[in-house]
């Protein structure tokens, strides 16, 4: 395959390894001394998902329930306006949770009337099962990323793998990085997003590992930096299109998806930002 262009790409190896660097040592100062901000799923607590027959406002629901001295850690509108459903999430550490739940379902009664609103979700996660989800949720991240290092060893060569796990574990820790920044809630929904860029990213390295390897079996006498330049040339038409495609969809539902999914696909942006 011929191609019209020859970017050094490698040529770009230092800044951009430096920049990552930052990025990475940034990330880890942070999580070591601010930390993230786990959400209902990962430290406990309770997420309710009410729905209100008559048009409720947010601001005014807040202060009622702060007056009312419940718990809460997040409010949020869910949907369309004229819908009147929001979503509660109260902390772990305040008491007994069924208590609390059942607090918040009476100062609803007393505050709107019987009849006037219904309990659509109604989640309680103890303290220990968010410790030992949290748990489970960074070791299914783990094991992707060994799975992942396996197969490429075995479907291209052992060289192949190491800089193809150095690169998800940094697009995984920049993003980590982010929610530590912004404080923005990490949840169960952020695993499925890393685990959604682990995946993707991948399937763009193959890609590029498959074309490397063609070229390498045809048996020129091209160094290994030519070898990488070629091979990203040659595909990077394909990984542009692809990832327009791709980010397109991811911006949209993120700017018009509502406030349920807007921090997955915010994580899935940065994400394919990143890996490309």
């Amino acid at each position: 395959m011929t191609t019209t262009k020859n970017v050094n790409y490698v040529g770009m190896f230092k800044p951009a390894a430096l920049i990552s660097l930052i990025l990475v040592i940034g990330t880890l100062v942070m999580f070591f001394t601010k930390g993230l901000n786990f959400g209902v799923d990962f430290r406990g607590g309770i997420e309710i998902q009410v729905r209100f027959n008559e048009k409720v406002l947010l601001g005014d629901l807040r202060a009622y329930l702060a007056e009312k001295q419940i718990p809460l850690s997040q409010l949020q509108s869910i949907g369309d306006e004229n819908q009147n459903e929001f979503l509660l999430k109260l902390d772990s550490d305040n008491g007994d949770l069924n208590a609390i739940s059942s607090q918040v379902g009476r100062v609803f009664t007393s505050k709107y009337g019987e009849g006037k609103f219904e309990i659509l979700k109604n989640d309680i996660v103890g303290p220990k099962a968010g410790s030992e989800l949290r748990v489970s949720a960074f070791k299914a991240l783990a094991w992707a990323i060994l799975a992942i290092m396996i197969y490429l060893a075995l479907r291209f060569d052992y060289k192949f793998a190491p800089g193809a796990i150095a690169a998800l574990i940094h697009d995984v820790l920049i993003i980590v990085g982010v929610f530590i920044l912004t404080q923005k809630e990490f949840s169960l929904q952020i695993i499925a997003a890393l685990l959604a860029i682990i995946g993707y990213s991948v399937n763009d390295t193959v890609v590029i590992y498959d074309r490397v390897r063609e070229i390498e079996n045809l048996g020129t006498n091209a160094t290994t930096t030519e070898v990488i330049n070629r091979a990203l040339n040659e595909t990077m038409s394909r990984t542009i299109i692809t990832s327009l495609t791709v980010l397109g969809v991811s911006v949209v539902m993120l700017i018009w998806g509502g406030p349920v999914i807007h921090d997955f696909f915010f994580a899935l942006t940065i994400g394919v930002i990143l890996g490309v």
